[in-house]
């Protein structure tokens, strides 16, 4: 007979968290779209570029397009959007595809339309090689990430990761272009219009995928997931600030060059170091937790009968081991079922809480105490006959003492029975409950017609 498969629980996303990166996707793509009109502005209309300093809204004609097309594409393809919305979304992506396309071929070989025609503002020039490349991919993301298959989806999770890198590749080239970090660069990084609206695009398009795709371990409510939120920032930043912090050393001269080198590398050390304790403490707190879950009875805070076996085991290795007496406390909540019948589960319920906490009350923090099943507990421990003997008369006196605080139709009365194994004696645990329970029937079948 085949083992049944292990069900998996689906990481449900933050609800709150979802709102929030649905408006900082429409942001994205409305700044995407001004910047993209004020660039066409610019571009058809070179006059009106003296009002901000030169080459910052410096796109062209065909980037800017595509851009203005990727977030028109983004933006009509919200999953609240169906039917023509989604058609014009698909076009606009297509078009987008399209330009960047034409223009990274005719920059790469070297094709240029004629004087005065329409194709001139398609000038090869007018547009950096690997902008275009990454605007070219972009698009092509956006075509897929609207498709619902399997396949296309796992696809479109590898070209968002792609698109990413990218990204990061052409921000880090500005940034060490822009503060000369390795001289003067062979040739003209992107402008920040380009770069502006490639890293809002790509922010849009990873919040898009990240609802559906691989990226949605950043949007879920477990530990995981908010690890994954903390650190992902923290490690992309990261290595571009070594490399900038290095290079601005060693071209300042205030130190060797082996000696930042090294001070940097220690620096990163450390600070690796740290990230991995963190997710350390993390994982073990979240192991400690599913334990603690696994081990405990919900309703009462006790052991649960799984929990209550493990450690009350090892308490009794641990007093043969030690030669001193141990025992074990049976305790029947009397009446349950007739409490659930005539008052309901919720009332049956409380009774039960109000038993746990009677157990926590009464006896020591190293007992093991548990609830069995049902109406039943138990407490385990290193206990003589009358250690065990005196702590049942304290449960009984509690019981007693909390009927008497309030008026109640059934009062909270408790059948115990116990049995303790001196240091010499083998028998198992389960034996010791067996006997500790024909005890409590014993005593049990005199309490029943008494009352408390």
């Amino acid at each position: 007979m085949p083992k049944p498969r292990p069900v998996t629980l689906p990481s449900l996303p933050d609800p709150g968290l979802l709102r929030m990166l649905f408006q900082v996707e429409r942001v994205c793509l409305v700044l995407t779209a001004l910047i993209a009109v004020g660039a066409l502005c610019f571009s058809l209309f070179p006059s009106l570029g003296q009002v901000l300093p030169a080459g910052w809204l410096w796109m062209g004609v065909p980037l800017a397009c595509t851009a203005l097309f990727c977030a028109l594409s983004l933006l009509f393809s919200e999953p609240a959007r169906q039917g023509r919305m989604a058609g014009l979304s698909r076009l606009f992506a297509i078009l987008a595809g399209l330009i960047a396309t034409f223009v990274l071929l005719a920059h790469v070989f070297h094709i240029h339309a004629g004087q005065g025609g329409f194709l001139n503002i398609f000038q090869a020039a007018s547009a950096p090689g690997r902008p275009t490349a990454a605007f070219a991919l972009l698009a092509l993301v956006l075509i897929l990430i609207q498709s619902s298959t399997p396949l296309i989806s796992r696809i479109a999770d590898v070209l968002v990761s792609l698109l990413c890198l990218v990204a990061l590749l052409l921000a880090s080239e500005y940034i060490f272009g822009a503060l000369h970090l390795f001289g003067s660069p062979t040739s003209g990084p992107a402008s920040p219009a380009i770069l502006c609206c490639l890293a809002l695009l790509t922010l849009a398009a990873v919040l898009r995928q990240a609802e559906f795709g691989v990226f949605s371990v950043f949007l879920g409510c477990g530990i995981g997931s908010r690890t994954a939120r903390i650190l992902a920032p923290l490690l992309l930043v990261l290595p571009i600030a070594l490399e900038a912090g290095n290079a601005r050393l060693n071209s300042s001269g205030l130190l060797p060059a082996q000696y930042a080198t090294a001070i940097l590398t220690t620096l990163v050390t450390a600070i690796s170091f740290v990230f991995l304790l963190y997710l350390a403490w993390r994982i073990n707190s979240m192991e400690n937790e599913i334990h603690n879950l696994s081990l405990t009875d919900e309703l009462t805070g006790l052991y649960n009968l799984r929990g209550f076996n493990l450690l009350a085991e090892h308490a009794l290795r641990l007093a043969r081991r030690s030669k001193l007496p141990f025992s074990v406390l049976f305790i029947d909540l009397v009446n349950l079922k007739l409490i659930n019948d005539e008052l309901g589960q919720g009332v049956g319920s409380a009774y039960l809480a109000e038993t746990g906490e009677l157990l926590k009350a009464t006896f020591r923090d190293t007992d093991v105490k548990g609830r069995l099943g049902g109406d039943e507990f138990a407490v385990a421990g290193q206990f003589n006959r009358a250690g065990i003997s005196v702590a049942a008369l304290r449960l009984d006196a509690a019981s007693a003492a909390l009927n008497a605080e309030a008026r109640r139709q059934f009062p909270l009365r408790l059948s115990m029975g116990y049995i303790t194994s001196e240091g010499d004696t083998q028998e198992s645990l389960q034996e010791l409950l067996s006997k500790a329970d024909q005890a409590m029937v014993k005593e049990k079948r005199q309490k029943i017609g008494r009352p408390n």
